[in-house]
């Protein structure tokens, strides 16, 4: 149950992250930065280690986007003054999910177009989310719980939660920023008409994660050890981080997101190398399909059977 010490102890430990972040960027302390990150996550988990694993996983998570925004910012700043007031660095720290700070130099000037319909679409995609929440919510109700039902009523909150957060949340805190002359796009751009999985993770989805990963691993790596070896430790380095959001928690399944991170960054090598022109690319149908498949059939890994458990079903007051 989350009281009020949960709520004071999350804002206090994600504000005094966001403040020491200001200090790093400002100082310029790429090496703190680094450091900082994880010693920050290791008391979050230390502080909320005795709580349900949601909540855990909830502390884990916020703290993660705050701690480790320090790093793409004194990288973008390296060679150029930094403008951001406190103000506008807190804002972007812990009002919004992407890793491009620069946009907030503007925050509080004259409102962007776009701002009230993207504020539109994410409140559409909210209910839409929770629509799905309900429909698994009544399943549960009716039906006997077997393996095939089990796994339809996770897909179907798994697909709500999705709806909520990445197309709901997300998108009216970009109408709201855009309103406040911050100029910043959605970060979930319609992953279905992704046209190969490159596309998808480059292009469509979470483009916080390919912002931040292209900055502080990929293009550091590249000149060093090649753009192939570069794009795996991208995706690697995002399976790490999805450990820590989703296996450590429930204290299981570990090794399983880094594994499905590792295969879709071969994925997407194989593509690049070999399926770039082929007719799996190019057919409408068989391009999306190709997609689909690569991403949805080893999802398991990610979403692992523990992480369902004790943390997905419990979030929404189902019970197995």
């Amino acid at each position: 149950m989350i009281t009020s010490q949960h709520i004071i102890g999350f804002f206090i430990i994600n504000i005094f992250t966001a403040l020491l972040g200001y200090v790093l960027l400002k100082q310029r302390l790429l090496k703190t930065a680094w450091l900082f990150m994880p010693l920050v996550l290791a008391a979050t988990y230390f502080l909320f280690r005795h709580e349900p694993p949601a909540l855990l996983m909830l502390a884990i998570i916020a703290v993660t986007f705050t701690a480790i925004k320090p790093i793409p910012a004194i990288i973008d700043y390296r060679n150029k003054p930094t403008n951001l007031t406190l103000k506008q660095w807190l804002t972007f720290a812990l009002a919004w999910a992407g890793m491009r700070v620069q946009p907030f130099e503007k925050l509080d000037s004259a409102p962007l177009p776009n701002a009230q319909q993207n504020t539109r679409f994410g409140v559409s995609r909210l209910m839409i989310g929770l629509a799905f929440v309900l429909v698994a919510y009544v399943l549960k109700s009716f039906l006997i719980i077997t393996p095939l039902t089990y796994g339809l009523i996770s897909c179907l909150i798994l697909v709500g939660f999705s709806f909520i957060l990445h197309f709901g949340l997300l998108s009216i805190s970009t109408g709201t920023l855009r309103k406040r002359g911050v100029n910043v796009g959605l970060l979930f751009k319609s992953p279905a008409r992704a046209k190969s999985l490159a596309d998808f993770w480059g292009k469509c989805w979470n483009l916080a994660f390919s912002e931040m990963t292209s900055v502080i691993i990929y293009r550091p790596l590249k000149k060093h050890v090649g753009a192939a070896w570069a794009l795996l430790a991208s995706f690697m380095f995002s399976g790490l981080l999805h450990e820590v959001a989703l296996s450590l928690p429930v204290n299981n399944g570990y090794g399983l997101p880094t594994l499905y991170f590792l295969l879709q960054g071969i994925v997407v090598l194989i593509e690049k190398r070999w399926l770039q022109n082929s007719f799996m690319l190019t057919h409408p149908l068989l391009c999306k399909t190709w997609t689909f498949c690569c991403i949805v059939l080893p999802a398991p890994l990610l979403f692992h059977a523990q992480f369902i458990q004790h943390v997905i079903w419990p979030v929404t007051g189902i019970s197995l």
